[in-house]
């Protein structure tokens, strides 16, 4: 019973030591577990310490930065203010040495004139008092010598080839060659602007002749040659040939246009649509309208206004262009022109801007057709051929009849841009005078045309079509009706001919 009470005990004793040896053990992992946490915080606090050092770091260098760029922007500015000043004064000092100058000269041209007018005196006293051809001739070249001569300043330039041309023996077959017209139509252009282009002789140079000037504008419209040849041909300054041509194209705008380019009255109107109904069979037709184009260099503002795409591709490079719409007679006579709207605008469009839409709308083109081509819409007073796929035989004879009225304007801007080279090229004119001298141009195809001008072969122009089908393409159910009425007679009336089918 000892023996089993002794070996309980130490069994009691084995299993306390044990127990302790393990919360021992416990208490070493919790305390470890501790101190582990702590150094984690530590660490922890220490990172967002770096952090927040970091953060204010780059703001003081932000700060900085700031600060150096408003430094060097009030440097710039200081500079900026210093050297526009200094330009200013240098400016200012330059006026003023200009007007100096000017009044200097001004001077010396009063005290030259007072001396000339002197010397005139003298030389007047001197051949009154001598009664011989001789000594007058003396007293006269002493008077002169003692009078200051001016100095012209005009460059020496020949002029040998203006001068043959203007000789009365000059060929006409020549004439006609070098400017497009006869010598009567050239004279009698040159006496219709006589009043406005004549210029008054200066004590610097005589004034150019008219003839002269009328002949350097035609030419460079007929030849579309550059203006240093123009100045080799008429012996004359290339700034004064481009001045002549604006001068002469303004002209023959303000003085002849109202003349040879109007809108036919009802006597005419009546004639026109008696030759167009004759020629088509197609009624009350009074004019064939067609919109071409006028190539340009690229403008430096509103490019993409008078970029044209369809010239692009054609040409395979960058084309922009100016748009000149146009009506014509039976005879290929403008009665209404449209300039200078961009080349990106349709034809529509063009139409929607012109004085004739105006017309219309008011009223003013009651029971007449303008026979307009694809690109135009169908409208009250605007006749148009069929466009969709799928024609009658109906439709097909009347675009057939059409065809042949629009052939007309066709025609005419073919003689046009054939008979006026400067039309085929890049215009070496500003773009605000372009229209300028483009209307000129539509006024002197008119005159050559009412002239029965002759027009060589060789000069013949392929006229490209622009027209695009517009996306409203009718706009009167009015003129659709219209329209089907006249495709109806022309076909069962025997007016359409055999050839569409």
């Amino acid at each position: 019973m000892n023996n089993s009470s002794f070996t309980s005990n130490d069994d009691d004793n084995s299993a306390n030591l044990k127990r302790r040896k393990k919360d021992g053990e416990d208490d070493e992992y919790m305390l470890g577990g501790s101190r582990k946490n702590k150094s984690i915080n530590n660490s922890n606090n220490s990172l967002m310490s770096d952090i927040l050092t970091s953060l204010i770091l780059l703001d003081e260098e932000e700060k900085q930065e700031h600060q150096q760029r408003a430094l060097e922007s009030l440097h710039d500015k200081a500079a900026f203010d210093w050297n526009h000043k200094r330009k200013l004064e240098s400016m200012n000092d330059y006026h003023s040495n200009l007007q100096t100058r000017f009044s200097d000269l001004d001077e010396m041209d009063s005290s030259g004139t007072k001396r000339h007018r002197r010397s005139a005196k003298l030389t007047a006293a001197a051949v009154a008092v001598t009664e011989t051809a001789q000594p007058s001739s003396e007293q006269s070249g002493t008077g002169g010598g003692s009078g200051q001569q001016r100095r012209l300043w005009v460059k020496d330039r020949s002029k040998d080839w203006w001068e043959k041309c203007n000789h009365p023996d000059f060929p006409e077959e020549e004439f006609r060659k070098e400017f497009r017209m006869s010598k009567a139509t050239f004279d009698m252009i040159c006496v219709e602007l006589d009043s406005v282009v004549t210029k008054k002789n200066t004590m610097l140079r005589d004034a150019i002749p008219v003839r002269q000037r009328v002949a350097v504008c035609i030419w460079r419209l007929a030849t579309g040659e550059p203006l240093r040849l123009v100045s080799k041909r008429f012996g004359l300054g290339i700034s004064t040939c481009h001045k002549l041509v604006l001068e002469v194209c303004s002209a023959i705008r303000k003085v002849l246009m109202p003349k040879f380019l109007q809108w036919p009255d009802e006597d005419k109107l009546k004639m026109i649509k008696g030759e167009f109904e004759s020629m088509s069979g197609i009624p009350n037709v009074g004019g064939s309208m067609y919109t071409t184009h006028v190539p340009i260099t690229a403008p430096k503002t509103n490019v993409a206004a008078y970029y044209n795409k369809r010239h692009t591709e054609r040409n395979q490079k960058p084309s922009y262009s100016m748009t000149v719409q146009g009506v014509v007679n039976p005879e290929g006579v403008f009665t209404d022109v449209c300039i200078g709207y961009p080349g990106s605008m349709p034809d529509e469009r063009v139409l929607e801007e012109c004085a004739l839409f105006k017309r219309a709308k008011s009223g003013a083109l009651k029971n007449v057709w303008i026979a307009g081509n694809a690109g135009h819409p169908l409208m009250d007073w605007v006749l148009v051929p069929y466009t969709r796929h799928h024609l009658t035989w109906t439709q097909h004879a009347f675009n057939e009849k059409m065809g042949e009225i629009q052939r007309v304007s066709k025609e005419a801007f073919a003689r046009l841009k054939g008979r006026w080279t400067c039309l085929q090229k890049r215009a070496e004119v500003k773009l605000q005078d372009l229209p300028v001298v483009l209307g000129a141009c539509c006024v002197l195809h008119n005159i050559c045309e009412m002239r029965n001008e002759e027009m060589d072969p060789e000069l013949r122009f392929d006229v490209f079509d622009d027209g695009m089908i517009p996306e409203n393409s009718v706009r009167s159910a009015g003129a659709v009706q219209a329209r089907d009425h006249i495709a109806h007679n022309l076909l069962h009336h025997g007016l359409a001919g055999t050839s569409f089918l």
